[in-house]
């Protein structure tokens, strides 16, 4: 599934949800930037996203760039470990 996000210079941005984990209350949701260049299903560098409002059935609705190091690092290794089966992290 291909996300439109708007960033922080309101440009619009397509991103490929590759998944979420929840880890220390928060929701931690990986993507993959999509351009013409890399299309959906390849492969390339994740963007973390932090989940900070989510509707009535619980699915993020607004996002937010995870700056601090050590949450990324926590999050995307809770990632790797549950999409192992799903993609190649090497």
């Amino acid at each position: 599934m291909v996300y439109e996000l708007e960033d922080e210079n309101g440009d619009v941005v397509s991103l490929e949800f590759l998944g979420l984990v929840l880890q220390d209350g928060h929701r931690y949701a990986f993507f993959f930037e999509v351009t013409e260049d890399e299309p959906a299903l390849s492969s390339g560098d994740v963007v973390l996203l932090e989940a900070t409002a989510v509707d009535e059935e619980e699915q993020p609705v607004e996002f937010a760039y995870v700056d601090d190091e050590d949450v990324a690092a926590a999050a995307f290794g809770a990632f790797k470990v549950a999409a192992k089966d799903l993609y190649d992290f090497e």
